[in-house]
């Protein structure tokens, strides 16, 4: 009996710590967070069922009255602007929907601290921008570089060709072909005569619009279509990816089912595949070197494999003969590797 009743005490003692210590530690948790342990409707003098209307009203009431500025002695405005600050949170929480959702939901269950704490930070961390026009800038500011970064590249490639006296000569060569190029641009007679700046300079825009109309440069140096943008791509994506499947089906029907022989087009694509190149750097390589890739067989694996190990041996005895990779084997026998040295002298 005694034993029953001892344990009985125990239960209860331990219940009784176990809803103080959940207590103490719901007031500890929310005392950072709203409005404290007071109450943001009490603060205001508001019920849950007050409108936002009469809310803003309600604050409007209590700023004026309990503002800083309104009150003389200093025991009076360091109260008042207590308060004040009081009445600015609570206004502050109330006057959003979803802060105030927040808030209510905290009232109402006061023990899940952790989402409490989860909701309230969510929505003061949170950005008040709607993701929506956050994304659409995002993507925009992408574009505009994106389009800026390429035609930048495209610009390096043309100077460079308008520097090279091989193409310059062929450029005004095309020039004179069409009658936009004049050797003698100063007429003999009357009229006003260009000097030698004003010649250069219109010679310089000649020999870039025929490179421009004529030279047709491939890879990451080629001219930039707004087609490529990201805006661009990512409006035309369902098409894309329509055609995509599109022709993954066709190539599995042809190829893999009907066993049709490939053409050239297929034979440079399993090409570019077999040397895992993207669309633009395969472009870039010369038409010279792709004819000859399509002569060894080089869509064939197996064929690709021998004549990678190949280039791949071609390419150590050229390191090998090299005078500088020599130099560079000498002082890794002198050094070894990852050594590192200070110069004292």
């Amino acid at each position: 009996m005694g034993l029953n009743m001892n344990v009985t005490l125990l239960k209860w003692f331990l219940l009784a710590a176990v809803i103080s210590v959940q207590f103490s530690t719901s007031e500890a948790l929310f005392e950072g967070i709203y409005c404290g342990k007071e109450n943001c409707y009490d603060v205001l003098g508001v019920t849950r069922e007050t409108g936002k209307q009469e809310i803003s009203k309600k604050y409007r009431a209590l700023a004026r009255k309990f503002h800083p500025d309104m009150h003389r002695t200093p025991e009076s405005k360091a109260e008042a602007e207590t308060r004040f600050k009081e009445i600015a949170t609570a206004y502050e929480i109330l006057k959003d929907d979803e802060a105030r959702l927040d808030y209510d939901y905290m009232l109402d269950n006061p023990e899940d601290y952790y989402r409490n704490y989860y909701r309230y930070y969510r929505n003061r961390v949170a950005p008040k921008v709607d993701v929506r026009i956050v994304l659409i800038v995002t993507i925009s500011v992408i574009s505009a570089f994106q389009y800026y970064s390429a035609n930048q590249r495209y610009e390096i490639a043309i100077n460079y060709f308008m520097q090279q006296p091989k193409y310059r000569n062929r450029a005004l060569d095309v020039a004179r072909e069409r009658g936009t190029y004049d050797e003698n641009p100063n007429p003999k007679k009357g009229g006003k005569k260009k000097n030698k700046q004003e010649i250069k300079e219109e010679t310089e825009r000649i020999i870039r619009k025929v490179l421009e109309e004529n030279m047709d440069i491939r890879g990451g140096y080629a001219k930039p279509k707004i087609s490529d943008i990201l805006w661009i791509q990512l409006v035309l994506l369902p098409y894309t990816i329509s055609l995509y499947f599109l022709w993954y089906a066709t190539w599995v029907w042809r190829f893999n089912i009907k066993k049709e022989p490939y053409g050239e087009e297929q034979k440079l694509y399993l090409i570019r595949k077999h040397m895992k190149l993207g669309q633009y750097q395969f472009d870039a390589v010369e038409e010279a070197d792709k004819k000859d890739y399509l002569k060894k067989g080089l869509w064939v694996k197996e064929n690709y494999d021998l004549w990678h190990q190949e280039k791949e041996e071609e390419m150590k005895k050229v390191l090998a003969e090299s005078a500088k990779h020599k130099a560079y084997r000498r002082y890794l026998k002198v050094h070894g590797e990852g050594r590192m040295t200070f110069d004292d002298s």
